[in-house]
């Protein structure tokens, strides 16, 4: 390849042969840009939302409603990301976002999938941010997923999820602790 064509080329962090449009339990972290804290602040160990945080909150309460084969388990808004926890079933339902016209070629997004949903509650996000006058929100590009292979691993994951906002002043991706680091 390139050095120009390498620049722009990048890998995809998901499974080269997993359906990610069947069923199964699925952790998911999405960021915004730059990890810029705009979902609210940490005061006395709770999570307080800005406008753009319960409308990030919002959404994910309501991906069930645009996408009936999915089940939401714990989630948390955060204030520079999300973690949630999505469950794909085998029921079939009307999809919010679905392109109607010939797909991306380089997107390969298959519908009822996990990359579908997450590309229209982002986009449903950034709709609603930007038509409250919020037109700085944006969110980092991609998504971090992770397969739940067995009940065990989703009891630490719901546990994990539910323990964020109490770590977040020890959170590496907490930019006082990224900028204290990068001092050192």
């Amino acid at each position: 390849m390139s050095d120009t064509l390498e620049k722009f080329h990048r890998r995809s962090i998901r499974l080269k042969e997993y359906d990610y449009s069947q069923e199964g339990a699925y952790f998911i972290t999405i960021c915004t840009y730059e990890r810029e804290c705009v979902f609210g602040n940490i005061v006395e160990e709770k999570m307080n939302l800005s406008s753009i945080g319960k409308i990030a909150d919002e959404c994910w309460v309501k991906i069930p409603e645009h996408f009936p084969n999915v089940q939401l388990d714990e989630h948390v808004v955060m204030p520079n990301h999300i973690h949630g926890i999505l469950c794909i079933t085998d029921r079939v339902g009307v999809q919010y976002i679905e392109p109607l016209q010939r797909q991306n070629r380089y997107q390969h997004v298959i519908p009822k999938s996990l990359g579908s949903i997450i590309r229209s509650y982002k986009a449903a996000v950034t709709r609603i941010s930007h038509r409250n006058k919020s037109l700085e929100f944006k969110w980092q590009r991609d998504y971090y997923e992770h397969i739940i292979r067995n009940e065990k691993e989703l009891i630490r994951i719901r546990q994990y999820i539910a323990d964020n906002v109490l770590r977040w002043f020890y959170d590496e991706e907490n930019p006082i602790n990224v900028k204290n680091r990068s001092r050192g």
